[in-house]
């Protein structure tokens, strides 16, 4: 059996792909947290319950109404959208002008709050999601068997996070949005509605969260504590990637979630800091970030 650095090839490959899908869910949960905080200086922090909620979106849509993977797919992030939109209205919309912290305390609470309605609900144990009968099995790639469901992952993780790429840097919606948030007065005075695009950034960025979780939703346990679980790491690729940077969090959450599964194979010891020791690294030399402007 061919080796590479005494490590059986197939077992390589595994815990590459492995790496692979959980740098999906990283760099699609940190892109959510970049285009919040690039276009509303809102540091997110109740993104991972946003998450949870969209994993749980997805049970109950199947469990109560009948409503299978692909609708979920579509359905669960306008809804996870919806709440969003709604606590940037009702909450965020009056911390805009103050310091960062006042919406890091504030989205921690309503972290804090979500997190604990469910789990009073429907417990800390997990929640099975079957995984839909068009994605069961692998694929035969001649050294190892890749899961169908992890290829789709990753596949559509990518797809969403390019496409909210050049949604946002490419196109005449986009420039709208940066403007908005950038001189909002101006904009304003050109006849855009500078408060509905900032609901909408919110709402899109929460929903980004929401597909998230029903990508996880039959990869792990649907489970209310699995945001609580991740958000500390996305939140360190969000600030290696650079904080606002859209290309930086896609690519920095792609190669972190690599380099960890990578890492559980030739020194497991640290594979769970492995991410917050890249992150000390980066901002000694890089206190902005890889991708981060210098102002």
């Amino acid at each position: 059996m061919t080796e590479i650095f005494g490590v059986p090839l197939p077992a390589l490959m595994g815990q590459l792909m492995l790496g692979l899908v959980n740098g999906s869910f990283y760099a699609i949960l940190s892109l959510g947290l970049a285009v919040i905080f690039g276009m509303l200086n809102i540091i997110n922090f109740a993104h991972g319950a946003l998450y949870m909620m969209g994993a749980f979106f997805a049970w109950m849509g199947l469990t109560y109404f009948g409503i299978g993977y692909w609708w979920a797919l579509l359905l669960v992030p306008l809804a996870v959208g919806v709440v969003g939109v709604a606590i940037e209205r009702s909450m965020l919309r009056w911390l805009y002008q103050l310091d960062h912290l006042y919406g890091l305390l504030l989205t921690f609470g309503l972290a804090l709050i979500i997190e604990g309605l469910f789990r009073d609900q429907y417990g800390a144990s997990g929640l099975p999601y079957e995984i839909p009968e068009q994605l069961t099995g692998a694929f035969n790639l001649g050294f190892m068997f890749l899961p169908k469901y992890r290829a789709w992952v990753i596949a559509a993780s990518l797809t969403v996070c390019f496409a909210t790429w050049f949604l946002i840097e490419k196109t005449r919606l986009g420039a709208y949005l940066r403007a908005a948030t950038e001189n909002p007065r101006l904009t304003q005075a050109f006849g855009i509605n500078v408060p509905l695009m900032v609901m909408l950034t919110y709402g899109f960025g929460v929903a980004l969260a929401g597909f998230a979780g029903v990508l996880a939703a039959p990869a792990f346990q649907v489970n209310p504590l699995m945001g609580s679980h991740l958000i500390i790491v996305v939140f360190a690729v969000v600030v290696i990637g650079g904080m606002g940077s859209i290309l930086g969090s896609i690519l920095t959450g792609l190669a972190l979630g690599v380099i960890e599964g990578l890492t559980k194979v030739f020194y497991p010891e640290v594979s769970a800091t492995v991410v917050f020791i890249i992150m000390v690294a980066v901002l000694m030399i890089r206190p902005r970030g890889l991708f981060g402007k210098e102002k």
